[in-house]
């Protein structure tokens, strides 16, 4: 491929609208075109890119058995409201009508189209187990966008779903699939990812785990462990917390706090530690808006996905009003109205004196104990660990947070999709079982954007060599001195006959300055230079993009040498 003739622009000034560095460098190495909010179009290069991770998850799911197939984008409703799922995801599902006013949705998930295309085939033992993947373009509806191509509404997508006859033949293969992409994700480039403990969220069961490449830009808060290997998505990590009683045990008494509604301000007015506070977190159900509060130690925040999942529904914050039954800036534990459903954290639990709202209008309570004032309470984990929190597995106050990107995910799903759709197969004796499934995603797009930002300076992308959209870039210096433009034809047809991706920049009137930018936005592994100056000396000149490799070898011995060093970069990432 000749520069001259690639379909892309490349772009000397950062994009004001790009907050991370890969975002940035997509668009200005000409590897992507924004179209609307969260939906791109893929240039040339990219679409290399994203070929070659198709390529390499195609291999490693067919190592182990997959077959590949093609889902619809469009499906209709009935297959939603089959699982329920059509009514209890919210405005991510787009929900439309045809012409003829059937129902339909656009895909931003596949389980129904799964289990819908083997329920027939599936009918008998002995077709199990088996897995089904494809690679597929999805929308979601996603309510922020950022960061490129790491959170966008419209994407491609490797879902896999596998069928199992029971839990121990899922937990074989579950096993299978997780080495696969441990594998997978060291092809590409970043074998620094890790698995983390996750929440199966809207997809259901019982065991899922993430693949997160730890980076900075990242949206998930991934919880680890100094002293042992414990990881989990924030969402997921249990929050171990060992109350010492503070020997404070006080009448309750209710006290007028005027115009302090925030825990800062309570706690400033009654010149306690945030710490020995009740903070009342409210939300509503999806469903019928019916209120919840979280009640948790004042040093501590909600975790709203471990409330949810505790509840048994999607929740949004509270609209709190005159005719609601709380009271906005005084709500506590003690005389809360019956109508409300309440949780205590564990963080709460043997607290001896605790300052909390009173449930009237300017007032707050001191000298609360829940276990003396309230009676019998259970309570339950909901609030987010904290850096330097108990580790569940160790016990050891050890655990830090850190920022990640998920690149991958695995989950058990259980039966939830194959019983609420009525998949059925018949074992030996003929009695009759629902298939036991797993589901195994990545995110294309966003994988080829999570490479970039770990592998990059800030002239550009440093894209491996498995899947660089080339492997090789030829800069020709000069291309109008008939030797060097000889010299630079030569290598690229010997290369190409060769089977190497290559990319020939000979414009002409192109100063070498102005090359080795593009080069650099464009991120290929391997550099050659062909110039008069090392052409004098019959040489010339071989670097790798990270730097790691500078050589000036014999032009006669140049064509060797490239291959050897492709080949070494090859098996770097095995």
């Amino acid at each position: 491929m000749k520069l001259k003739n690639l379909v892309s622009q490349r772009f000397k000034e950062r994009p004001a609208d790009c907050l991370i560095d890969s975002h940035a460098l997509m668009i200005r190495g000409g590897y992507m075109k924004y179209v609307a909010n969260g939906i791109y179009s893929e240039l040339p290069a990219l679409r290399r890119v994203t070929s070659k991770i198709e390529a390499i998850i195609r291999e490693e799911m067919n190592a182990i058995d997959g077959q590949e197939v093609l889902f619809p984008i469009v499906m209709p409703a009935e297959l939603w409201q089959e699982s329920g799922r059509y009514d209890s995801i919210a405005n991510e599902l787009v929900r439309f009508q045809d012409r003829n006013q059937s129902k339909l949705v656009l895909g931003m998930t596949h389980e129904e189209a799964a289990v819908h295309l083997v329920r027939e085939y599936g009918q008998s033992y002995q077709q199990y187990p088996f897995m089904i993947y494809q690679i597929q373009r999805k929308f979601r509806d996603e309510a922020r966008p950022r960061a490129g191509m790491i959170r966008v509404r419209e994407f491609t997508m490797k879902d896999a779903y596998s069928f199992h006859t029971s839990q121990e033949d899922l937990d074989q293969y579950y096993q299978k699939c997780y080495e696969a992409y441990q594998r997978i994700f060291r092809r590409v480039g970043i074998p620094e990812v890790v698995t983390v403990a996750s929440d199966a969220g809207m997809m259901g069961g019982n065991l899922s785990h993430e693949y997160m490449l730890l980076n900075e830009v990242g949206e998930d808060s991934i919880v680890l462990c100094a002293e042992c290997d414990y990881r989990a998505n924030m969402e997921a990590a249990a929050n171990i917390v060992e109350n010492v009683s503070n020997g404070a045990t006080a009448p309750l008494e209710y006290v007028a706090t005027l115009d302090c509604k925030t825990i800062e301000e309570v706690c400033d007015f009654f010149k306690t530690d945030i710490s020995a506070s009740c903070k009342a977190v409210v939300y509503q159900k999806n469903a019928d808006n019916t209120f919840v509060v979280a009640f948790v130690r004042g040093d501590y925040e909600v975790n709203e996905t471990k409330l949810s999942n505790l509840v048994g529904d999607e929740l949004h914050v509270a609209e709190i009003t005159a005719d609601t039954p709380l009271t906005a800036g005084y709500i506590g534990p003690y005389g809360l109205s019956k109508q409300v459903a309440y949780y205590c954290d564990l963080s709460l639990k043997g607290m001896d004196s605790l300052v909390a709202g009173a449930n009237r209008e300017g007032f707050h309570l001191k000298g609360l104990n829940l276990e003396r004032d309230l009676g019998e309470i259970d309570y339950v984990d909901l609030a987010k660990v904290k850096a330097g929190g108990i580790c569940p597995c160790c016990k050891k106050p050890a655990l830090t947070i850190q920022r990640g990107i998920e690149v991958g995910n695995i989950f058990q799903l259980g039966t939830k999709y194959t019983e609420s759709m009525h998949m059925q197969f018949a074992d030996k004796d003929g009695t009759m079982h629902y298939p036991i499934m797993g589901c195994y995603g990545i995110g294309i797009g966003r994988l080829a954007a999570s490479v970039c930002e770990a592998r990059h300076d800030e002239y550009g992308p440093i894209f491996p060599i498995s899947i660089a959209p080339w492997e090789v870039h030829i800069c020709c210096i000069r291309p109008d001195d008939l030797e060097t433009k000889s010299a630079a034809d030569h290598l690229y047809e010997e290369l190409t006959k060769q089977k190497v991706e290559v990319l020939y920049d000979d414009r002409e009137g192109v100063r070498g300055g102005q090359m080795f930018a593009d080069a650099d936005l464009i991120g290929v592994p391997i550099r050659v230079i062909v110039s008069p100056r090392n052409l004098k000396d019959e040489k010339i000149e071989v670097s790798t993009r990270d730097k790691s490799v500078h050589a000036v070898v014999e032009v006669s011995e140049s064509l060797t040498y490239i291959m050897k060093l492709r080949e070494r970069l090859y098996q770097e990432l095995t």
